[in-house]
């Protein structure tokens, strides 16, 4: 999945990619640095490395998680800037861009 632009929009495309560190779909790429729950380590060391090259990562917390192992594996390693539930990492993430673009016009509620 990626996050691309149409004009003044952005949209989310899904595809298939290659297998990453054995996992498909894999989060260990070069993306926006959010994950979500799931099972394992897979994810880790991608939000490691894109917070050291300053990117911006979410982590969703335990409480919202059906399974905390990917989430909790990125925070023990120090690799994610905020925890938050699930129902508040979409707007963090509008919040985000709108600081960062001044062409994002985040959707109306």
């Amino acid at each position: 999945m990626a996050v691309i632009r149409i004009g003044s929009e952005y949209a989310v495309h899904v595809y298939r990619g290659e297998p990453v560190n054995r996992h498909l779909p894999s989060v260990d790429k070069n993306a926006l640095g959010v994950l979500l729950t799931g099972m394992g380590a897979d994810g880790a060391m991608g939000m490691l490395e894109m917070k050291h090259a300053a990117a911006f990562t979410i982590a969703q917390d335990e409480s919202t998680s059906v399974v905390f192992g990917m989430p909790r594996e990125a925070i023990l390693l120090n690799a994610v800037d905020r925890v938050l539930p699930l129902h508040q990492i979409p707007n963090t993430l509008l919040e985000r861009l709108a600081c960062r673009s001044p062409n994002f016009h985040p959707p109306h509620n």
